[in-house]
C-alpha cells in the first residue's frame, strides 16, 4: 500500500494551544506537507487572506458562541479551503455548529492516519488518471450540495461514476428507494459528453401499461381515436441526450420486448407508424427490485438484462452509510431552515439526536431522511438552541427500529450472560456490559452499538474514555 504524499498541500491550525493537534501536525509534515499555526479566528481568516493554505483544522471551542460574526467567519474559511472543525466529545461539544460548507467534525483525538487519509480521499488526484471524489473531481462540484456522502460505502459505489459517465454504454442503477437513483443518473448525464442534450426521466411503473407504449415511442396521427396529431415519444424528445427509465423492473413483458429491439437496432417506430426512426439516445435504467430473481420468476427477460446490466452502479441503503446519517441530516435541516428564509446560525442537532438518527432502520432511506429534517425545522420553536430527541420523536411515528436484530442479539446475550458482582459501581457495570458486548459481536462496533441500542458515536466516544480503544 502507497504511503500518502501530501506534497504540496498545506494545514493551517487554528486554536486549541501549542500542544493541540501535534500528532497530527508532525505526521502532516512527515508524509511532505506544510503546516501552520494561529491562535484565534481572526488570525486564521487574516493568515489565508494572504496565503493560500489547502486544509484548516479549527478547534470547535473557537466558535463556542456561535453568532452571525463567527458564522461569516466560518462561511469565509470553507470559501477559501477545506475546513474541519475538532470537537471534545467528552465535553459534550456535539452541539456541532451548523456551518454549511465545513467538510466534517472530527474528533480532537482524531487517529493523525484518519485525518490524513480524509485530507488525501478529499483533496488528491490520483495517479493513473482516476481520481478519488474530490474537489477535481466534476461529481463533488455538480452535485454539491444536493448529493452529499462521505462514507466508504458510497465512495466505493461512486468511485467509477466519471469513468461510467465518460462511457457511452447502457447503464444500470439499483437500490432500495430513496438511495438517490435519480440523482446519480442526472450525474451520469451532467458528466457525459451528452450533458448538452436533454435529459428525460420516465417512471416505468408510474404509467399505465395502455399508455406507456405511446409515451416512449410516440404515436401518428390516427393511430388510435383521439390522435388527432403526431405526437413524439420520449426516444425522440432524448435525442442526443440521455433517457433515464426509473423502476425498469415494473416494465410489461410484452413492451420489454419492444425496448430490446430498440437497445439492438437504435431506431423505433411510432405507434401507428412504419417508418423507423433513427436515435440518438444514451439509456439509464433503474430498479428497486433485483432483476436477476424477476428474471427467475419470468418477470423480466433475461436478454433486456444483460443488454441494460452493461455498466452498473449500486447504491446502498442509508443504513448500511451510518457515516452519512448526521452529515445528511445536519445538510438537510440547514437547506429547510435556509429555504424557510430563517438566517443562520441555525440550531444544530444535539449528541443525543445524533445518537437516536444513527440508530435508526431509516427504510425511505435519503428521501425519509430530508423529509423528518423538514418537518422538524419547519415546526421547530422559534427560541429553540439546539434539536433533541424531543423534537425528532414526533416525526418518526412512521419509523419503526429493526428487532429482528436487537432480538436475536439480546437472545443470545441472554444466554450466554454478563456477571456483574455487587458493589460494582455504575460506570463500572456499563463498562463491563460493553466490553462483554463488544466481545460477543466479535469485535464489531456496528453490531455492538446495535445490540446495545446506542449511537456508533456514543460507542466510540464511550471506549475512547474507558481507554479500550484509542480514540
Amino acid at each position: 500500500m502507497a504511503h500518502p504524499d501530501l506534497s504540496g498541500l498545506s494545514l493551517l491550525i487554528a486554536g486549541g494551544g501549542p500542544d493541540a493537534f501535534t500528532a497530527v501536525e508532525e505526521a502532516f509534515k512527515e508524509y511532505g506537507g506544510a503546516v501552520f499555526r494561529v491562535d484565534v479566528p481572526g488570525d486564521a481568516l487574516k493568515f489565508v487572506a494572504h496565503r493560500a493554505v489547502d486544509v484548516v483544522l479549527a478547534d470547535a471551542a473557537l466558535f463556542a458562541q456561535f453568532n452571525r460574526k463567527t458564522q461569516e467567519l466560518v462561511d469565509s474559511l470553507t470559501r477559501k479551503a477545506v475546513v474541519y472543525l475538532a470537537t471534545d466529545s467528552s465535553k459534550g461539544d456535539a452541539a456541532e455548529i451548523l456551518a454549511p460548507g465545513v467538510e466534517d467534525y472530527i474528533n480532537k483525538q482524531i487517529d493523525p492516519m484518519r485525518f490524513i487519509q480524509m485530507v488525501e480521499t478529499r483533496l488528491i488526484k490520483r495517479q493513473g488518471g482516476s481520481t478519488a471524489l474530490t474537489v477535481t473531481d466534476p461529481l463533488i462540484n455538480k452535485l454539491r450540495p444536493y448529493f452529499l456522502f462521505r462514507s466508504p460505502a458510497m465512495r466505493a459505489a461512486l468511485e467509477n461514476l466519471p469513468s461510467v459517465a465518460a462511457s457511452n454504454q447502457t447503464v444500470l442503477i439499483s437500490g432500495e428507494t430513496g438511495t438517490g437513483k435519480e440523482i446519480v443518473a442526472r450525474a451520469i448525464h451532467v458528466l457525459s459528453k451528452r450533458a448538452g442534450g436533454p435529459f428525460m426521466a420516465v417512471n416505468c411503473g408510474a404509467i399505465p401499461e395502455g399508455l406507456i407504449e405511446g409515451e416512449l415511442f410516440g404515436h401518428e396521427k390516427g393511430a388510435f381515436t383521439g390522435a388527432a396529431k403526431t405526437r413524439k415519444g420520449k426516444f425522440e424528445a432524448a435525442s442526443n441526450g440521455t433517457l433515464f427509465l426509473d423502476e425498469i423492473g415494473d416494465m410489461p413483458l410484452l413492451l420489454q420486448v419492444r425496448l430490446l429491439r430498440v437497445l439492438e437496432e437504435r431506431h423505433i417506430y411510432r405507434v401507428g407508424g412504419e417508418r423507423p426512426i433513427p436515435i440518438n439516445v444514451r439509456v439509464i435504467a433503474a430498479t428497486r427490485v433485483g432483476l436477476k430473481q424477476a428474471v427467475a420468476d419470468g418477470l423480466f427477460r433475461e436478454d433486456l438484462y444483460y443488454r441494460l446490466n452493461i455498466l452498473r452502479i449500486h447504491l446502498p441503503p442509508l443504513r448500511q452509510r451510518v457515516e452519512d446519517i448526521p452529515y445528511l441530516a445536519f445538510h438537510f435541516l440547514g437547506r429547510a431552515f435556509a429555504e424557510m428564509g430563517v438566517h443562520p446560525p441555525y440550531p444544530p442537532l444535539s449528541t443525543a439526536s445524533i445518537d437516536l438518527i444513527e440508530g435508526l432502520p431509516w427504510k425511505g432511506n435519503v428521501r425519509e431522511l430530508r423529509n423528518v429534517m423538514t418537518r422538524v425545522a419547519t415546526v421547530l420553536p422559534h427560541d429553540t438552541k439546539q434539536v433533541l430527541p424531543i423534537h425528532l420523536t414526533p416525526h418518526l411515528e412512521d419509523t419503526e427500529p429493526q428487532p429482528h436484530i436487537f432480538q436475536t442479539h439480546e437472545r443470545e446475550l441472554i444466554r450466554d450472560g454478563i456477571y456483574i458482582p455487587i458493589g460494582t459501581t455504575l460506570p463500572e457495570a456499563e463498562n463491563i456490559i460493553i466490553r462483554e458486548t463488544l466481545k460477543h459481536a466479535g469485535n464489531n462496533r456496528t453490531q455492538t452499538a446495535k445490540i446495545l441500542r446506542i449511537g456508533i458515536r456514543t460507542l466510540r466516544r464511550k471506549l475512547s474514555e474507558t481507554g479500550q480503544i484509542d480514540p
